[in-house]
């Protein structure tokens, strides 16, 4: 499709309530196409639109910010310049993937912040190196005493290339890429792209082996959903709650191992069902666990809610 055509279906679509799941590159023989996927969350579908990619080309961002990190990702990879887009930078500092395209991206440690002007204004600089469980990323908050009026965020320190890793499969290894895609999120991307292989194949998971998988998938949410409290307890400096739903979410971890040997679920789904055999006597152990968890979790969050200087903290926050 031409451009033109292509950038107008973009613009009508988004303003129709679509989302932008996705915008790359796809290289061929000639010249690469630029590719993007659109969601409609109303339907459940998805909607491809395909052009053909020159050197540099008219800016999405403009009319549709949701292309605004697709489209520096774009021309970081493949050289390709969206011209008028407001902010082009590098986001994870990698090597192009076109030979002959020159590498001269700034380092990240002098790339262009964003910044707020003002005598009272001070500037804070975190990470990438910090005291935490996540990955590394670096942090540049914009503040007025204790008001945050502006955070950028720079990922990638750990960039492994994965999604080039997995072309020309799938293979032995796919799914071990995918289950460490993330590592609190094991199941869910196993479940997802074997769900996508079933859908290929024709193949239909037994009914009990989606069960299990719903399972699964319960506990890794819930593991998820305690240890994102507890940091939010401990982000406002609440470290009781911290501290209990840390515990908690390793109560939930011990679930996961329970089914199948490992804490973050990595072995227990398979496409067309299982990985391992999970024995249905383990119903009882996991029901009495949860009973347990459960009236744990509410205590700990009751407390968290209950705390006046906690709720202040939080009152406004986001907005």
């Amino acid at each position: 499709m031409r451009f033109e055509d292509f950038r107008a279906g973009m613009s009508d679509a988004v303003q129709n309530g679509l989302r932008v799941a996705a915008f790359f590159v796809v290289p061929g023989p000639g010249d690469p196409c630029l590719c993007s996927v659109l969601a409609d969350g109303a339907t459940g579908e998805l909607q491809w639109w395909v052009t053909w990619a020159e050197e540099t080309y008219p800016a999405l961002t403009p009319n549709c910010p949701q292309f605004h990190w697709f489209e520096r990702e774009v021309a970081e990879q493949w050289g390709i310049r969206p011209e008028g887009h407001p902010w082009l930078k590098p986001i994870r500092f990698q090597a192009p993937y076109r030979s002959g395209e020159p590498n001269d991206r700034p380092l990240p440690s002098v790339t262009d912040f964003f910044s707020v002007e003002g005598e009272e204004i001070h500037e804070v600089a975190v990470g990438p190196v910090h005291a935490g469980v996540i990955e590394p990323g670096h942090f540049r908050f914009q503040c007025h005493g204790e008001e945050v009026l502006h955070l950028e965020i720079s990922l990638g320190y750990q960039h492994r290339g994965i999604e080039r890793a997995l072309l020309c499969g799938p293979d032995k290894r796919t799914i071990h890429l995918i289950e460490t895609l993330a590592g609190d999120t094991t199941i869910g991307h196993a479940t997802a792209y074997s769900q996508v292989i079933e859908a290929l194949s024709g193949v239909h998971p037994s009914p009990a082996a989606e069960a299990w998988r719903s399972v699964a998938l319960e506990l890794e949410r819930l593991a998820n959903h305690a240890g994102d409290l507890g940091a939010l307890a401990n982000d406002v400096g609440y470290l009781p709650t911290a501290s209990y739903c840390g515990r908690i979410r390793g109560d939930f971890l011990n679930q996961t191992a329970l089914l199948c040997g490992n804490r973050f679920g990595r072995g227990i789904v398979r496409p067309g069902g299982l990985g391992v055999d999970v024995a249905a006597d383990l119903i009882p152990e996991l029901r009495k666990r949860l009973d347990l968890a459960f009236v744990d979790l509410q205590n700990a969050v009751e407390l968290l809610w209950r705390t006046p200087s906690v709720r202040a903290r939080f009152e406004n926050a986001g907005r």
